[in-house]
């Protein structure tokens, strides 16, 4: 199923679970990739946590889809499976990285040769930086990711350019605990620790959108 509105369009993908509900951002202006234009580069962004009412519209998501339409790329978001209209159940990580998979495959089938630039936010953040070398990405960001999961579930470390955003307020993922884990994972992911931000970014989502801008448009 495809729905369009503007630069929007509803997609309905097959994951190993069953159907997926996506959104497809395309960036300005939208009909030239309509009209198959090259499209090298999509952004596919990962939600957080399923079971504390984390979909694909959350507003950090929506952030990090702003930026890398801003960029000039689609940007490619989904609900994991038993999230919105995603079908299945929740999984544990596991099964939901199965989905992230099937995105991916369903890019590069749509845009054959196209890079993927992987994005995620706190549990989304875990799924895409575990899948980052099983879809091929060539750019990983992590925004607010869960360390204390990720350094059980990390067997194939990204190799590619990998950013990790996190704020030096978060109560919920301590800025120290990805500091000290960083440390540990080097040669690896950047740290950027943005000031007075919590884990949901509160107030700071368009400083969040600005800093990936910076980093990303050089």
């Amino acid at each position: 199923m495809l729905m369009k509105h503007d630069n929007k369009e509803e997609l309905t993908i097959g994951g190993p679970a069953g159907r997926l509900q996506a959104l497809l951002e395309l960036p300005e202006p939208a009909s030239e990739i309509r009209e198959n234009a090259k499209v090298d580069r999509v952004a596919i962004i990962c939600h957080p946590h399923p079971q504390y009412e984390g979909t694909m519209f959350n507003k950090v998501v929506h952030t990090l889809a702003r930026a890398h339409n801003q960029l000039g790329m689609p940007a490619l978001r989904f609900n994991f499976r038993g999230v919105g209209d995603s079908e299945g159940g929740y999984a544990g990580g596991d099964g939901e990285g199965d989905d992230l998979l099937a995105v991916a495959d369903y890019a590069k089938q749509r845009w054959p040769g196209v890079a993927i630039w992987l994005a995620g936010f706190s549990f989304g953040a875990v799924v895409s930086a575990r899948k980052a070398v099983a879809t091929g990405a060539s750019r990983l960001t992590s925004v607010a990711p869960a360390v204390n999961i990720l350094s059980d579930k990390l067997t194939d470390r990204p190799t590619m350019p990998w950013l990790i955003v996190h704020g030096a307020e978060d109560d919920i993922v301590p800025v120290q605990a990805v500091r000290d884990w960083v440390a540990a994972n080097q040669p690896g992911p950047e740290l950027v620790v943005m000031p007075g931000t919590g884990h949901f970014f509160h107030g700071e989502l368009l400083t969040l959108r600005k800093l990936l801008l910076e980093r990303y448009q050089h």
